[in-house]
This record gives C-alpha cells, structure tokens and sequence, in this order.
C-alpha cells in the first residue's frame, strides 16, 4: 500500500498530504478506525489555513488506528509499505512518512503523542518534526492524549520541514544553530556508529531519569487515551492492539496517575536544567533497525521518544546513513519554543 487513504486531483504546487486525524471540510474524519462512525467536517482544521492558500493537499494518509501505536500495522485502512524493505513503517503517522519518502507529496502534516512524527519518519529514512506541545493549534484535531498531543511535519530533508513550519506557522524562518550535547541511551553498535561520525566528540548529557519519564509518560498517555476514545469500545470495531491498550488505560489507578504526575514534575525539572548548559540534546529516535513486519510488537522496545513529549519539548528526527543496516535516524531535542533554533542546527549537521 502507498500511504494514501484518499487522493485528491491536483494541479501544480507544494504538495502536502494530510493525515486522517484532521478535519477537512467536506470528508468524514475516521482517525484510521472502523469504529469512527463520523459525518463530514464542516471545517478545516485551524492548522490547515495557510496550507489551503499556499498549497495543494494531495491526499490523506492512513495511520495506526487512533493514532495509539508506534507500529503503523493497520488491518482496516491498510498498512503502507516501508519503503525501505520489509519493515513496520512506524506509527501512527505510518502513511504520512511513506507518501514523502515515495516523492508523492513534498510535506505531509501528522500528529506526534508518544513520537508519532519522529518514529516512522525513523523507521522509512525521511525527516520529522514534533513541535513544542500548545504551539500549533490543535482545533480540529483528533485528540489522543491533549497533554502531549501536537502537530509536525514530515518531509524528505530538513528544507521541507522549513516549508512544513511555514504552512502550520505563516512567517517562521530559522534561526541560528545550537551549542549540542549527547546523551547516550543503550542502543545498537550500528546506530550509535552513525550518530558518531555526524556528531564527533561532544559534551555527555546525563539524564538519570529517562526511563522513569518513559514509564509515567506511558502511564499518562493510556488514561488520557481512555479518557477520550472509551466510547469506541462499544462498538465492538477497535483493532484488538488498540483495545487493549485502551482497557489498560482506564485500569490505571489514582496512585498509578498520582506518581506519573510527580515523575512528569521531576523530570521535566530535569532537562530543562540540562538544556540550560547545551541548547540541544542529540540521541537516536530507535535503539536499532525497526522490526521486520511480522513482528510489529518488537518496536516498543526500540522507541526513545516518549519522555520528550511529557516535558513538551520541540524535537527533530534526521536520517543518517548506517553501515550495517537500514538508515539511523538522529533526534535534536531543544528547549520549548526553540523550532527555528532545532531545524538551523539540523541544516548545520547534513
């Protein structure tokens, strides 16, 4: 499959996709699910206004049921073919990195939660953007988790996620590059290989409550996930994948959401006390390869983007080339608000 949901005619322009979690004025929003029984929107969503006037929207591209799952596997609207092999094509925004890496649209718009963006960019060799939770309006959006919900681009280089920050945000420009260190999570030889020769020697980042932020931001995003999708259950029609994690996220306790709340506190104190001494911190988006399509559940073992989202930080997913396999992909994660610095620096390395 191509990535593609709904292809629109078009005449010449910058080509954008959209994900089918947005509104668009005249089509039934189905957030990739059969159990969505919509009528037509009447309304763009608000992020869609400069994309309207400037461009052209070529299509809709399917995602992970719900936007709840890294893998892209999606038996109801259909899982988009990686174009890099035999691999998941990462989740949700699965078709949206398909249809930029197939040169079938020069920006595609998608929605990153727990590295919904960042993850199938990494996992077909394109570039994504996740932008500082609450800076692009979130009208009209499909919500996941809307403490940690936000919009980004995708695109075949970082000058396309400059023209994607351009649609959502009329006016942006870059900025100047930042000072980087590296934090250096458990990852394959390969990965941390291609990291190096882009990097060379740089300052060590230490974040000593990473996989605490994992785990509360995990715990957070299942109930808020619940919270807005539980009526769907019903219906008998969620992929089994996303039902279960629904279900475990109304099982979560006050204690469980009590702790994740204080663990959010900490580490979110945390980075920004580490972003005060490098403006950006540089890690890979997957600890190695995805995993081959038949075996989809190996991919939540890999991500390393979630902690980023629950202390609502910009951060950009850059290919780079990997001796030993499929392309690595380099994670530039900066202080809120820091996008125009992100994507200069992003220009600088590649």
């Amino acid at each position: 499959m191509d990535g593609f949901s709904v292809r629109f005619p078009h005449g010449p322009g910058l080509r954008v996709a959209v994900k089918d979690l947005f509104d668009m004025e005249g089509i039934v929003t189905t957030a990739g699910s059969p159990a969505v029984q919509g009528i037509p929107a009447t309304t763009d969503a608000a992020c869609l206004a400069a994309v309207r006037r400037e461009a052209v929207i070529v299509g809709r591209t399917v995602m992970h049921e719900l936007a709840y799952g890294i893998t892209g596997i999606n038996a109801w609207q259909g899982t988009p073919t990686n174009p890099q092999g035999d691999h998941v094509p990462g989740g949700s925004s699965s078709g949206a990195a398909v249809v930029v890496a197939n040169d079938e649209a020069d920006v595609a718009l998608g929605t990153d939660t727990g590295g919904s963006v960042r993850i199938p960019a990494a996992c077909c060799g394109v570039a994504g953007l996740k932008t500082t939770h609450g800076r692009i309006s979130l009208e009209g959006v499909w919500p996941l988790a809307p403490t940690m919900d936000t919009v980004g681009p995708l695109a075949r280089d970082v000058a396309g996620l400059v023209r994607g920050m351009q649609l959502l945000e009329p006016g942006f420009a870059v900025g100047r590059p930042g000072s980087i260190g590296r934090y250096r999570p458990a990852a394959a030889a390969g990965v941390d290989d291609a990291l190096d020769r882009v990097l060379g020697k740089l300052p060590e980042v230490l974040l000593p409550h990473w996989d605490e932020a994992d785990e509360a931001a995990a715990v957070l995003l299942s109930a808020e996930a619940y919270a807005n999708d539980r009526h769907l259950l019903a219906t008998g029609r969620v992929g089994d994948d996303v039902a279960g994690r629904l279900r475990a996220g109304g099982a979560r306790s006050t204690r469980d959401l009590q702790d994740a709340h204080a663990a959010r506190r900490r580490w979110t104190q945390e980075v920004l006390r580490a972003l005060g001494h490098v403006d950006v911190i540089a890690l890979p988006v997957l600890r190695d390869a995805p995993p081959p399509r038949d075996q989809p559940e190996r991919m939540y073992g890999l991500r390393l983007t979630l902690p980023v989202n629950l202390a609502g930080l910009p951060a950009v997913a850059l290919p780079l080339p990997r001796r030993d396999g499929p392309p690595a992909s380099l994670q530039l994660v900066g202080r809120p608000g820091s996008e125009e610095m992100l994507l200069a620096t992003a220009l600088a390395l590649v």
